[in-house]
């Protein structure tokens, strides 16, 4: 691990923690949303092309010899959106995506004096082994957000530590829903991945944090039995649905096959809410009128020079936001490394 670049990654604070932060009325209308719109794709599936750009968004390394792949990293999770471009998608939910409650927590959470709605997501799965490496959540640039460019290139422009300057400010209102048995918590390194970490333990039945995730390395915590955290035949295009033979049970399907069916009992829910903050109106008026933006033109300039700085030799790829190799030098050069310390792992038929 790369100390000094670990000391970056820490939250403007300390999560705050909160509960209650959905009405039932809402969580149920949220619920009924996703139930009657899928089915939902496999996270991993929709934020990466190549199993070079998810390394460089989590860990940034593997052992020495092992060629990647995305298989390596299939784990049932998967994703969907109640937000299209600051705009609610779902009529029936505008309360909690324009929510007044959540702008005024994430002001407060920062000091700041502005706040708008940006995104609001979900993940749903069953049974799982931990959604991934420890990860930070991919952060905004001015001219440069999840639309136009790939996770992987801004969670690198946050390691590299050479864009701070156009880094926008960022807080999230992150929520659960899980009644299981085992495990299901939130994993977080509040302090920088080299340093201990913290877990919020489940059972988690609307308890949410407040938290600036693009600096703070985060996982969820395994869940559900063991036997059940990755199912046979689970794939790069397996779904997320409703099971319509099972009042309130899910179910994974990999083309036309059911690979598993999840009671609702073993069922996780995230709604994850994201907010632009803004600390004056200076600040506001610089990121709406555009202008000091920054282009893939001038990234991908500020790393080569700072690259040949550091002697790296490399021949400058036709498409570098998709190159397998310039992704992979980038991710080098930039390495943070896996968090130093883990909490222990949920075991079956211990309550967490």
């Amino acid at each position: 691990m790369d100390i000094e670049r670990a000391k970056v990654f820490r939250p403007v604070a300390e999560p705050r923690i909160i509960e209650g932060v959905y009405s039932e009325d809402q969580h149920q209308r949220l619920l009924d949303v996703v139930r009657r719109n899928g089915p939902w794709t496999l996270i991993i599936s929709q934020h990466f092309k190549s199993a070079e750009e998810l390394i460089a968004t989590t860990s940034g390394s593997l052992p020495e010899g092992v060629e990647p792949s995305l298989d390596m990293f299939l784990s049932p999770v998967f994703r969907g959106y109640f937000s299209h471009g600051g705009v609610c998608s779902q009529p029936e939910i505008e309360d909690c995506f324009y929510n007044p409650a959540f702008l005024k927590l994430v002001r407060d959470y920062w000091g700041a004096k502005y706040a708008e709605p940006d995104s609001m997501l979900f993940n749903i799965q069953g049974p799982s082994q931990d959604s991934g490496n420890p990860h930070v959540d991919g952060t905004r640039f001015r001219g440069l957000t999840i639309e136009n460019t790939p996770i992987w290139l801004m969670n690198t422009m946050v390691k590299s530590g050479l864009f701070k300057r156009w880094q926008a400010r960022k807080a999230q209102v992150i929520a659960w829903y899980y009644r299981g048995k085992i495990g299901g918590g939130f994993s977080y390194w509040p302090d920088g991945p080299h340093l201990q970490p913290k877990q919020i333990q489940a059972p988690m039945w609307g308890r949410a944090v407040v938290v600036e995730n693009e600096m703070m390395f985060h996982t969820a915590q395994s869940c559900g039995p063991k036997a059940m955290r990755k199912p046979e035949g689970l794939a790069f295009d397996s779904v997320m649905e409703a099971d319509p033979s099972v009042e309130g049970g899910w179910r994974i399907r990999t083309g036309d096959r059911v690979i598993q069916q999840i009671p609702e009992a073993e069922f996780r829910f995230l709604v994850h809410w994201g907010a632009n903050v803004y600390m004056d109106l200076d600040e506001l008026k610089r990121t709406v009128d555009h202008t000091d933006d920054i282009t893939h033109d001038q990234v991908f300039d500020i790393f080569i020079q700072d690259l040949k700085a550091r002697g790296e030799h490399f021949d400058m790829p036709s498409d570098p936001l998709t190159d397998k190799a310039f992704i992979g030098l980038l991710t080098r050069v930039y390495h943070v490394g896996t968090p130093l310390y883990f909490p222990p792992e949920p075991e079956d038929g211990i309550a967490a």
